[in-house]
Protein backbone atom coordinates (compact mmCIF):
# COMPACT_ATOMS: atom_id res chain seq x y z
CA UNK A 1 0.00 0.00 0.00
CA UNK A 2 1.29 3.49 -0.90
CA UNK A 3 2.30 5.46 2.12
CA UNK A 4 0.09 8.35 1.28
CA UNK A 5 -3.07 5.81 1.06
CA UNK A 6 -2.16 3.78 4.62
CA UNK A 7 -1.72 7.19 6.09
CA UNK A 8 -5.37 8.69 5.04
CA UNK A 9 -7.10 4.90 6.58
CA UNK A 10 -5.61 5.54 9.93
CA UNK A 11 -1.61 3.93 9.59
CA UNK A 12 0.07 7.26 10.83
CA UNK A 13 2.70 5.49 12.59
CA UNK A 14 2.80 2.05 9.78
CA UNK A 15 3.67 4.75 6.86
CA UNK A 16 6.30 6.60 9.05
CA UNK A 17 7.91 3.77 10.20
CA UNK A 18 8.04 1.96 6.44
CA UNK A 19 11.84 3.46 5.79
CA UNK A 20 11.24 1.08 2.33
CA UNK A 21 8.51 2.88 0.98
CA UNK A 22 9.43 6.20 -0.65
CA UNK A 23 7.45 9.19 1.39
CA UNK A 24 4.94 10.80 -0.29
CA UNK A 25 3.27 13.99 0.75
CA UNK A 26 -0.36 15.31 0.37
CA UNK A 27 -3.40 17.64 1.20
CA UNK A 28 -7.28 16.24 1.58
CA UNK A 29 -10.08 17.11 3.73
CA UNK A 30 -13.23 14.71 5.40
CA UNK A 31 -16.86 15.43 5.17
CA UNK A 32 -16.95 17.23 8.60
CA UNK A 33 -14.58 19.70 7.16
CA UNK A 34 -11.26 18.50 9.02
CA UNK A 35 -8.38 19.26 7.01
CA UNK A 36 -4.78 17.06 7.00
CA UNK A 37 -1.80 18.03 5.88
CA UNK A 38 1.12 15.09 5.65
CA UNK A 39 4.12 17.59 4.57
CA UNK A 40 7.04 14.79 5.52
CA UNK A 41 7.55 11.11 6.53
CA UNK A 42 6.15 11.20 10.35
CA UNK A 43 4.72 15.07 10.51
CA UNK A 44 0.70 15.06 9.79
CA UNK A 45 -0.99 19.12 10.48
CA UNK A 46 -4.28 18.82 11.22
CA UNK A 47 -7.09 22.03 10.77
CA UNK A 48 -10.38 21.60 12.41
CA UNK A 49 -13.31 22.58 10.65
CA UNK A 50 -13.87 26.26 12.22
CA UNK A 51 -11.27 28.51 14.30
CA UNK A 52 -12.17 31.05 16.75
CA UNK A 53 -10.41 33.64 19.18
CA UNK A 54 -10.42 30.14 21.25
CA UNK A 55 -8.76 27.84 18.80
CA UNK A 56 -5.36 26.56 20.39
CA UNK A 57 -2.07 25.50 18.19
CA UNK A 58 -1.30 22.03 19.47
CA UNK A 59 1.66 19.83 18.74
CA UNK A 60 2.13 16.39 20.20
CA UNK A 61 4.81 14.73 19.37
CA UNK A 62 6.39 11.08 20.24
CA UNK A 63 9.26 8.69 19.43
CA UNK A 64 12.50 11.68 19.90
CA UNK A 65 13.76 8.62 21.51
CA UNK A 66 13.27 5.80 19.71
CA UNK A 67 12.51 2.52 22.14
CA UNK A 68 10.22 4.95 24.22
CA UNK A 69 7.08 3.52 22.56
CA UNK A 70 4.09 3.60 24.88
CA UNK A 71 3.81 7.83 23.74
CA UNK A 72 4.44 6.09 19.96
CA UNK A 73 1.44 4.05 20.58
CA UNK A 74 -0.61 6.92 21.82
CA UNK A 75 -0.07 9.64 19.20
CA UNK A 76 -0.65 6.39 16.68
CA UNK A 77 -4.26 5.77 18.34
CA UNK A 78 -4.81 9.74 18.70
CA UNK A 79 -3.93 9.88 15.55
CA UNK A 80 -6.39 7.07 14.15
CA UNK A 81 -9.61 8.40 15.42
CA UNK A 82 -8.80 12.08 13.50
CA UNK A 83 -8.12 10.36 10.20
CA UNK A 84 -11.00 7.97 10.56
CA UNK A 85 -13.49 11.29 11.85
CA UNK A 86 -14.46 9.20 14.98
CA UNK A 87 -12.84 12.31 16.70
CA UNK A 88 -13.22 15.99 15.75
CA UNK A 89 -10.33 18.56 16.39
CA UNK A 90 -11.47 22.04 18.17
CA UNK A 91 -7.71 23.29 17.52
CA UNK A 92 -4.96 23.07 15.17
CA UNK A 93 -3.11 19.79 15.84
CA UNK A 94 0.51 18.78 14.69
CA UNK A 95 1.36 15.46 15.07
CA UNK A 96 4.90 14.29 14.65
CA UNK A 97 6.91 10.75 15.20
CA UNK A 98 10.11 12.29 15.34
CA UNK A 99 12.73 9.40 15.10
CA UNK A 100 11.91 6.20 12.60
CA UNK A 101 15.04 5.34 11.67
CA UNK A 102 15.96 4.87 16.05
CA UNK A 103 12.14 3.62 16.62
CA UNK A 104 12.81 0.51 13.93
CA UNK A 105 15.78 -0.59 15.76
CA UNK A 106 14.16 0.23 19.47
CA UNK A 107 17.20 2.09 20.47
CA UNK A 108 17.18 5.93 21.65
CA UNK A 109 18.99 7.67 18.85
CA UNK A 110 21.15 6.74 16.30
CA UNK A 111 24.89 8.63 16.81
CA UNK A 112 23.53 10.80 19.00
CA UNK A 113 20.73 12.29 21.59
CA UNK A 114 18.46 13.63 19.35
CA UNK A 115 16.69 15.62 22.30
CA UNK A 116 19.82 17.67 22.96
CA UNK A 117 19.76 18.54 19.23
CA UNK A 118 17.43 21.97 19.46
CA UNK A 119 19.23 24.61 20.75
CA UNK A 120 20.10 25.80 17.15
CA UNK A 121 20.54 24.32 13.64
CA UNK A 122 22.71 21.78 13.50
CA UNK A 123 25.33 20.95 11.31
CA UNK A 124 23.73 17.58 9.46
CA UNK A 125 26.63 15.77 10.35
CA UNK A 126 23.76 12.22 10.97
CA UNK A 127 20.59 11.46 10.91
CA UNK A 128 20.17 12.96 14.58
CA UNK A 129 21.44 16.23 13.36
CA UNK A 130 19.18 15.69 10.10
CA UNK A 131 15.84 14.94 12.14
CA UNK A 132 16.05 17.43 14.49
CA UNK A 133 16.62 20.11 12.02
CA UNK A 134 13.68 18.82 10.57
CA UNK A 135 11.58 18.78 14.00
CA UNK A 136 12.84 22.61 13.96
CA UNK A 137 11.34 23.73 10.60
CA UNK A 138 8.03 21.77 11.15
CA UNK A 139 7.68 23.56 14.73
CA UNK A 140 8.66 26.84 13.24
CA UNK A 141 6.21 26.54 10.14
CA UNK A 142 3.18 25.39 12.20
CA UNK A 143 3.42 28.32 14.51
CA UNK A 144 4.70 31.14 12.00
CA UNK A 145 2.26 30.02 9.20
CA UNK A 146 -1.36 29.94 12.00
CA UNK A 147 -4.11 31.33 10.31
CA UNK A 148 -4.87 32.10 14.42
CA UNK A 149 -2.30 35.25 13.95
CA UNK A 150 -4.42 36.74 11.20
CA UNK A 151 -7.11 36.23 13.56
CA UNK A 152 -5.39 37.86 16.55
CA UNK A 153 -3.98 40.28 14.45
CA UNK A 154 -0.68 40.05 16.20
CA UNK A 155 -1.89 41.74 19.19
CA UNK A 156 -2.06 38.89 21.36
CA UNK A 157 -0.63 35.58 20.38
CA UNK A 158 -2.48 31.94 20.18
CA UNK A 159 -2.66 30.01 22.73
CA UNK A 160 -0.10 27.25 22.13
CA UNK A 161 1.21 23.82 23.52
CA UNK A 162 3.66 21.12 22.94
CA UNK A 163 3.31 18.21 24.24
CA UNK A 164 6.68 16.12 23.85
CA UNK A 165 5.95 11.94 24.94
CA UNK A 166 8.45 10.37 26.81
CA UNK A 167 8.70 7.36 29.31
CA UNK A 168 11.37 6.89 31.07
CA UNK A 169 14.30 4.27 30.95
CA UNK A 170 14.44 3.32 34.33
CA UNK A 171 11.79 2.87 37.46
CA UNK A 172 10.49 5.68 38.95
CA UNK A 173 8.69 6.74 42.03
CA UNK A 174 6.68 8.81 40.09
CA UNK A 175 5.26 6.58 37.27
CA UNK A 176 4.23 9.40 34.77
CA UNK A 177 5.46 13.02 35.10
CA UNK A 178 5.99 16.32 33.55
CA UNK A 179 9.35 17.88 33.17
CA UNK A 180 8.56 22.33 32.30
CA UNK A 181 11.49 23.30 30.34
CA UNK A 182 12.86 26.91 31.95
CA UNK A 183 11.89 30.33 29.84
CA UNK A 184 11.40 33.78 30.84
CA UNK A 185 8.46 33.53 28.30
CA UNK A 186 4.55 32.60 30.47
CA UNK A 187 4.82 29.12 29.34
CA UNK A 188 3.31 27.71 32.82
CA UNK A 189 -0.12 28.44 32.85
CA UNK A 190 -2.77 27.81 35.29
CA UNK A 191 -4.53 25.84 32.46
CA UNK A 192 -1.27 23.66 31.85
CA UNK A 193 -0.84 22.94 35.74
CA UNK A 194 -4.77 22.49 35.69
CA UNK A 195 -4.79 19.36 32.18
CA UNK A 196 -1.76 17.74 33.85
CA UNK A 197 -3.87 17.23 37.49
CA UNK A 198 -6.59 16.31 35.35
CA UNK A 199 -4.96 13.91 33.30
CA UNK A 200 -3.43 12.59 36.72
CA UNK A 201 0.16 13.31 35.95
CA UNK A 202 1.87 12.44 39.31
CA UNK A 203 4.74 15.13 39.35
CA UNK A 204 5.97 17.83 38.17
CA UNK A 205 9.64 19.09 37.95
CA UNK A 206 10.13 22.66 36.83
CA UNK A 207 13.35 23.24 35.37
CA UNK A 208 15.81 26.23 36.91
CA UNK A 209 17.71 26.69 33.31
CA UNK A 210 17.50 26.37 29.71
CA UNK A 211 18.33 22.70 28.25
CA UNK A 212 18.38 21.87 24.73
CA UNK A 213 15.49 19.86 24.36
CA UNK A 214 12.28 19.82 22.10
CA UNK A 215 9.79 20.91 24.31
CA UNK A 216 12.21 23.87 25.52
CA UNK A 217 12.40 24.95 21.46
CA UNK A 218 8.75 25.31 21.53
CA UNK A 219 8.91 26.77 25.01
CA UNK A 220 11.61 29.42 24.32
CA UNK A 221 10.87 30.58 20.56
CA UNK A 222 7.04 30.45 20.41
CA UNK A 223 5.75 30.80 23.71
CA UNK A 224 4.21 27.38 23.90
CA UNK A 225 2.94 25.35 26.79
CA UNK A 226 5.78 23.43 26.39
CA UNK A 227 6.40 20.25 28.53
CA UNK A 228 8.66 17.07 28.50
CA UNK A 229 6.20 14.20 29.24
CA UNK A 230 7.32 11.03 30.55
CA UNK A 231 4.80 7.94 31.12
CA UNK A 232 5.48 4.89 32.25
CA UNK A 233 8.68 2.50 31.71
CA UNK A 234 10.44 1.75 28.09
CA UNK A 235 8.77 -1.32 26.17
CA UNK A 236 8.86 -3.29 22.66
CA UNK A 237 6.13 -1.75 20.28
CA UNK A 238 3.06 -3.23 21.05
CA UNK A 239 3.84 -4.29 24.61
CA UNK A 240 2.84 -1.88 26.72
CA UNK A 241 0.01 -1.52 28.98
CA UNK A 242 -1.10 1.56 27.66
CA UNK A 243 -4.12 1.66 30.47
CA UNK A 244 -2.25 2.80 32.68
CA UNK A 245 -1.83 6.00 30.86
CA UNK A 246 -5.58 6.09 30.06
CA UNK A 247 -6.50 9.38 32.32
CA UNK A 248 -3.74 11.10 30.56
CA UNK A 249 -5.01 9.87 26.65
CA UNK A 250 -8.32 10.89 27.74
CA UNK A 251 -7.35 14.44 28.81
CA UNK A 252 -5.23 15.06 25.93
CA UNK A 253 -8.44 14.12 23.39
CA UNK A 254 -10.31 16.88 25.55
CA UNK A 255 -7.45 19.03 25.35
CA UNK A 256 -7.56 18.75 21.11
CA UNK A 257 -11.78 18.18 21.00
CA UNK A 258 -13.35 20.74 23.44
CA UNK A 259 -13.38 24.06 22.85
CA UNK A 260 -12.45 25.09 26.57
CA UNK A 261 -11.11 23.06 29.62
CA UNK A 262 -12.38 23.76 33.34
CA UNK A 263 -9.44 25.33 35.38
CA UNK A 264 -8.53 24.52 38.48
CA UNK A 265 -5.83 23.45 41.14
CA UNK A 266 -5.69 20.88 44.32
CA UNK A 267 -2.56 21.40 46.02
CA UNK A 268 -2.60 18.45 47.68
CA UNK A 269 -3.24 16.01 45.10
CA UNK A 270 0.17 16.64 42.52
CA UNK A 271 4.03 16.98 43.73
CA UNK A 272 5.92 19.39 42.20
CA UNK A 273 9.40 19.74 42.32
CA UNK A 274 12.18 22.00 41.46
CA UNK A 275 15.41 21.98 39.88
CA UNK A 276 18.01 22.35 42.66
CA UNK A 277 21.28 21.70 40.38
CA UNK A 278 22.33 19.62 37.32
CA UNK A 279 25.24 17.63 38.05
CA UNK A 280 27.53 17.61 34.33
CA UNK A 281 30.22 14.77 33.46
CA UNK A 282 33.03 16.44 33.50
CA UNK A 283 35.39 13.37 32.61
CA UNK A 284 35.70 9.81 32.78
CA UNK A 285 35.86 9.36 35.98
CA UNK A 286 32.52 9.92 36.75
CA UNK A 287 30.68 8.06 38.87
CA UNK A 288 27.57 7.77 41.39
CA UNK A 289 27.63 6.17 44.72
CA UNK A 290 24.28 4.68 43.63
CA UNK A 291 23.17 2.21 41.09
CA UNK A 292 22.76 3.55 37.85
CA UNK A 293 19.49 1.93 37.63
CA UNK A 294 18.51 4.04 40.62
CA UNK A 295 14.81 5.00 40.60
CA UNK A 296 13.90 8.52 39.61
CA UNK A 297 12.58 10.70 42.15
CA UNK A 298 15.05 8.50 44.89
CA UNK A 299 15.24 10.32 47.86
CA UNK A 300 18.73 11.11 49.91
CA UNK A 301 19.11 12.97 53.14
CA UNK A 302 21.16 16.16 53.36
CA UNK A 303 24.73 15.29 53.07
CA UNK A 304 24.68 12.01 51.47
CA UNK A 305 27.78 10.96 49.17
CA UNK A 306 26.20 11.40 45.69
CA UNK A 307 28.82 11.60 42.77
CA UNK A 308 32.56 11.64 42.16
CA UNK A 309 34.10 13.66 39.08
CA UNK A 310 37.78 14.41 39.16
CA UNK A 311 38.62 14.46 42.83
CA UNK A 312 35.32 16.53 43.18
CA UNK A 313 32.79 15.03 45.37
CA UNK A 314 28.76 15.95 45.45
CA UNK A 315 26.98 15.75 48.61
CA UNK A 316 22.87 16.36 48.96
CA UNK A 317 22.09 19.81 49.63
CA UNK A 318 20.07 20.82 53.32
CA UNK A 319 16.88 19.48 53.16
CA UNK A 320 18.00 16.78 50.94
CA UNK A 321 17.60 15.93 47.48
CA UNK A 322 16.11 13.82 44.97
CA UNK A 323 17.65 12.20 41.97
CA UNK A 324 16.08 12.44 38.58
CA UNK A 325 17.74 11.24 35.46
CA UNK A 326 20.72 9.43 36.46
CA UNK A 327 22.98 8.59 33.92
CA UNK A 328 26.76 8.38 34.21
CA UNK A 329 27.11 7.06 30.50
CA UNK A 330 26.26 10.17 29.00
CA UNK A 331 28.23 12.04 27.13
CA UNK A 332 31.51 14.61 28.50
CA UNK A 333 29.98 17.74 28.70
CA UNK A 334 26.42 16.59 29.26
CA UNK A 335 23.91 16.10 32.06
CA UNK A 336 24.68 13.01 34.43
CA UNK A 337 21.84 13.63 36.60
CA UNK A 338 19.17 16.64 37.82
CA UNK A 339 18.45 17.19 41.60
CA UNK A 340 15.21 18.24 42.96
CA UNK A 341 13.48 19.15 45.72
CA UNK A 342 9.82 19.36 46.68
CA UNK A 343 8.39 22.65 46.43
CA UNK A 344 5.00 24.51 47.15
CA UNK A 345 3.48 26.55 43.71
CA UNK A 346 1.28 29.52 43.81
CA UNK A 347 -1.58 28.84 41.45
CA UNK A 348 -3.31 31.39 38.98
CA UNK A 349 -2.82 32.49 35.53
CA UNK A 350 0.85 31.55 35.97
CA UNK A 351 2.04 29.47 38.10
CA UNK A 352 5.12 30.68 40.39
CA UNK A 353 7.01 29.05 43.11
CA UNK A 354 5.88 29.95 46.40
CA UNK A 355 7.79 31.46 48.44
Amino acid sequence: MASLQSVKEGGFLTATLDLALPFEAGKWALESGVEFDLSHRGILTITPPKVSALTKDIIVSAGVHGDETGPIELVQEMAQSLLQGKLVPAHRLLLIIGHPQAINVHTRFIEENMNRLFAERNDETNIDRINANQLQYAVDDFYQKSPLLTLHHDQVLPDRWHLDLHCAIRDSVHYTFAVSPYSEKATRSGALFSFLQQAEIEAILLSSAPSPTFSWYSAENYGAQGLTMELGKVARLGENDLTRLAPFAEMMQQLICSDTLDVSWDDSATNVYRVTRSLAKKSDDFSFTFPSNQANFTFFEHGKLLAQDCGVEYYSLEGGEAVVFPNPNVALGQRACLLVQQTDVKFGEQVTVAK
